[in-house]
């Protein structure tokens, strides 16, 4: 199913070493998928309504107190 899926990554994640970065790719309509480049098989799947909310979010430090 996500065989043919076209995964992009940040430039930033294109580092030496860099092996650990969250890539997005886009699913059928308006889905989104998203998934670790250290564990491709685990892939979490959203609508890209909720994916920019989070990362406006996260932009705007919403999330910050969980760390």
């Amino acid at each position: 199913m996500m065989s043919n899926t076209f995964w992009q990554k940040a430039s930033y994640s294109d580092a030496e070493g860099a092996d650990n970065c969250l890539e997005l790719a886009r699913g059928n309509g308006a889905l989104r998928h998203l998934r670790e480049s250290d564990d491709p098989s685990v892939t979490i799947t959203t609508s890209a309504t909720r994916l920019r909310a989070f990362l406006l979010g996260a932009k705007a430090g919403e999330f910050d107190h969980l760390t």
